[in-house]
Formats: structure tokens, sequence, C-alpha cells
């Protein structure tokens, strides 16, 4: 890239992060993302389930990765996000049989959230050329099961525009690499400067390149210790970019049926979150990811789910 095309991009990229200051600067931006939901259903989003609402059961070797879209289809949902953690391997053995599973379960493979493969947007470059590489493994993956993304974070370091610049640049080579698999690579608030909007739709514009989005997610805006940035605003700024997006929840305040779920010193509407994305213009899958803990997994992600069919069915009106 040009230094004046540089430039110009990053002037761009730090007037997109001052909207922590308010989001009237975003309000006219319409979503520009193929949001990949099912197209024929006619509804004003459809739903999935992220594999980390089983994270417990998954952990204690309840159930396996295998069985997972066969568990989802149990409780009503039938597209998945996987989480790469819980891949036994990613032979290709393995992944024709997960894809078998979800063809006789009539599941939809979604996405695999991406963990611990190195910081992308790490101070050294050799750093993140070598990060890249490692996350070319679970492209090839989601292709062959059928995704149409790669979810990644942003982790970097140094000042606020060298983590911006960084992380840009990482998701810039990640997604040249993905244009070979077909995959889109999104970006999830998810702690540090990532769960400051402004700062990730700032990164959004740097990166300036199709396949990269956000997968926003309601819940996730802790930025470090005690210091958050507003969910509503936060979803607001993300959803533009987004070719995903995440339903979390929490608790549920009684009596029920509460739409209100709150955690993590968050509290946050889930029927005005739905309504603030579909009038974006985002109208792709929407996926349950429960975290609370008093229900249990399987209750909390039945709950949120009734949620969300009940915000459809009020937007459908």
């Amino acid at each position: 890239m040009s230094a004046p095309n540089r430039r110009t991009l990053l002037k761009s990229a730090l007037g997109a992060a001052a909207a922590t200051a308010g989001v009237a600067a975003f309000a006219p931006r319409p979503a520009r993302a193929d949001h990949h939901g099912d197209k024929k259903s006619g509804k004003p989003f459809d739903i999935s389930l992220a594999q980390w609402s089983f994270h417990k059961a998954l952990g204690a070797n309840e159930f396996s990765n295998l069985e997972f879209p066969a568990e989802t289809k149990k409780l009503g949902i039938s597209a998945v996000e996987y989480v790469n953690r819980f891949f036994k391997n990613t032979s290709d053995e393995y992944l024709t049989e997960l894809k078998g599973r979800c063809e006789d379960e009539g599941v939809t493979s979604v996405l695999i959230m991406v963990d611990g493969e190195g910081q992308l947007g790490a101070a050294d470059e050799a750093e993140r050329k070598k990060s890249v590489k490692n996350h070319e493994k679970w492209l090839k993956s989601a292709q062959a099961l059928g995704c149409h993304s790669i979810r990644v974070n942003a982790g970097s370091s140094g000042t606020f525009t060298e983590q911006m610049e960084r992380a840009a640049d990482g998701l810039r080579q990640l997604c040249e690499l993905a244009d070979g698999y077909d995959q889109n690579v999104i970006v999830e608030n998810h702690g540090g400067l990532s769960s400051n909007a402004g700062w990730l739709a700032g990164v959004m514009e740097l990166c300036d390149h199709p396949r990269v989005g956000t997968l926003p997610d309601f819940g996730n805006f802790r930025i470090n210790g005690e210091r958050t940035f507003d969910p509503y605003k936060g979803v607001r700024i993300l959803t533009p970019y987004a070719k995903g997006m995440s339903a979390k929840s929490y608790d549920f305040p009684e009596p029920a049926p509460s739409t209100i779920t709150e955690g993590r010193g968050l509290k946050f509407d889930l029927v005005t979150m739905c309504k603030i994305v579909t009038d974006a213009g985002y109208h792709g899958y929407i996926g349950v990811e429960y975290e609370g803990g008093k229900l249990s997994e399987r209750d909390g992600i039945v709950r949120t789910r009734e949620i969300l069919e009940a915000a459809r069915e009020q937007l459908s009106a």
C-alpha cells in the first residue's frame, strides 16, 4: 500500500475510532456485509448456537465435538458455530465425519471461533506472519465444513494507534490468505481494545478488505477491569461491518419471561439488541451464546433461543 493511501486510510480509521465519544458519526452508514443467513427463510434473522454455550459439558466430556450437531438439534436450533479448542484434530477424515453428522441432522455449519493461534496484531512483524500461518488450518477446516467465516481475535500491544495499525495489518494478511479458501475473517469484541467498538471499527476501516468483518457480541464490552463500553452503542457501531452476530446471555432477572440479561457488570435487553441489528440492515445468523450461572447450559440455551424467537416474531409483524 502506498504511503498516501495508508495515511488516508489511517485518518479514516481514526475518525471511526472517534465514535467512542458518540454513535452519531455511524448512523448514516448502511450495513455493507454479506450476512450469510438463510435467504429463503424470509425471516428478519436466523438463529444459530455458539458452541461455547456448552463449554462446561464439553469440558466434562459429556459429549464430543462430533456430537455437537445432534445436541444442537435437540434444542430446536439448526445451525452451529464451532470453537476450535473442541476439535480432536483437523484431519480430512475427522472433518468429513463432522460434516456428515451435520448433514444427517439437517444442521448448517456457520463459522469456527478460533483462539490460541497467536496475536494477529503482534508488535513484531514476524510474529504477525506466524499467527496468520497458524490460522490457515482453520480456514481449511471451515471450508471443508461449509462455513462462511472464521472468528478471530485482534489482540495487540502498543499505543491506541499502533495497535490499530498492527491488528489491521495482520487481519489483511489473513484475509488475503482466506481468499484461497473462500472464507471471511471476522473479529469479535473480545476484551482489551477490541471491546472498544470505536477502535474495532477503526481497524475495519484501516484493514479495508472485502473479507474482513465483525462479529458483534451483545455482552462482551468489558475493555479491562471495571471499564466497559455501552453495549447498545457498541452494537450500533459494529453492526455495519458484521458478518455474524452473537447474542450473549448471562442470568435472567425474575419474573420470567424477562428479556433482560445481566452479568459481568453489563445489563441489556436482548429484544432491543435484535431490533438494533435488524434496523441497521443485518439479517444473518444471530448465535445463542449462554454464559449464565443460574440456569443449566441447556436451559439457558433454550431460554435465550425463545427470547430470540419472540424478538423475531415481533420484528416480522
